[in-house]
């Protein structure tokens, strides 16, 4: 298939980008380097031996991505492109629904023009909230607790609306927990800009010397430790999760939506004891006031994309964090080293 990647760049993207190489899938990347570097697209051509198409573009530019998506001749449109930051997202709301929101309209407008009529969306547990039960199925009502998740939530819903005018349409929703993790050859990981918001980048950045201590916000959360427990999934399962979602798509014309986790809750403290065992160091951690927006737990029911999409995590707690050591050891500054 020919497939064109929004934000392939990026940290999930281009994961994914090495599993559609090797699943012998054609390939055109669009990213605007906004929290990513073209040093990736160098290293997925070198790990996967393949050719790539590349644009340096935004998603909200409608008419070059009507163009991009033309002269490719996509078939199936992966969008990862988009901001990803709760903190910044509460800070920033209007910048955030410019991007997510305004970017998807945009590439939707694009993709019309092109007669291409498949997507497979990058979204996120975020949309769920406050837990009413757990583990969260896709039944769960979509309450979000934050701008980041609302805007995640009201591009679902552009998506809905779109394929509900567009019958001949496929989309598929992911909705991912917490992605960690990374290529087994370390030569691409998570490489955040600034200061990471997620945990596992900041705990491999302590672990190499990059920062002091770890900030762990919120010690009374009512979880086994008291704090915060989430559903990890290791990035290249979630790729494989892409994979599964562009074969579903081509044989469906529908909208739906898959939760891609394990199933299997670890708190903040247990992250920080797996990952000192796989650096062979303690972490140092300090505990900070809880985040405006968080949740004390997060756990996915993935049975629906184990049954409907044939894909199943396949890595544990000790390979996620052994394979994020090894990017970080041997990126100690991430892509900055070339």
């Amino acid at each position: 298939m020919r497939v064109l990647v929004t934000g392939g760049a990026g940290y999930i993207g281009s994961h994914t980008i090495v599993e559609l190489l090797a699943q012998g899938h054609d390939v055109c990347v669009v990213d605007n380097f906004d929290n990513s570097s073209p040093v990736v697209l160098d290293r997925i051509r070198e790990l996967t031996n393949r050719e790539l198409t590349f644009h340096e573009a935004d998603i909200r530019d409608t008419p070059k991505m009507t163009q991009i998506l033309q002269e490719f001749g996509a078939e199936a449109v992966i969008h990862f492109a988009g901001l990803k930051a709760v903190g910044e997202s509460e800070a920033e709301p209007l910048r955030y629904f410019d991007v997510n929101n305004g970017g998807t309209v945009s590439l939707l407008t694009a993709m019309d023009a092109a007669g291409c009529r498949r997507i497979v969306f990058s979204s996120s547990a975020t949309v769920y909230g406050e837990p009413q039960y757990l583990p969260f199925d896709e039944k769960h009502p979509c309450q979000p607790t934050n701008v980041y998740g609302r805007t995640k939530y009201f591009a679902e819903e552009i998506l809905r609306n779109w394929q509900a005018a567009t019958p001949e349409a496929s989309v598929v929703l992911l909705r991912y927990f917490n992605p960690v993790g990374a290529h087994a050859s370390g030569r691409i990981g998570e490489d955040p800009r600034d200061i990471p918001n997620n945990l596992m980048p900041f705990v491999a950045q302590v672990a190499v010397g990059r920062r002091a201590s770890l900030s762990v916000f919120g010690n009374d959360y009512d979880t086994h430790d008291g704090t915060g427990v989430r559903d990890y999934i290791h990035v290249v399962d979630l790729a494989h999760a892409h994979i599964a979602a562009l074969d579903y798509a081509a044989g469906h014309q529908c909208t739906e939506a898959f939760n891609i986790g394990t199933g299997q809750g670890y708190s903040v403290l247990d992250m920080v004891a797996a990952f000192s065992r796989a650096c062979g160091s303690d972490i140092p951690y300090k505990i900070e006031p809880r985040r405006p927006g968080d949740i004390a737990t997060s756990l996915a029911d993935p049975s629906r994309a184990n049954a409907e999409l044939g894909w199943r995590a396949a890595h544990d707690l000790d390979a996620m964090c052994a394979s994020t050591w090894n990017w970080q050891s041997t990126n100690p500054q991430g892509y900055g080293e070339g």
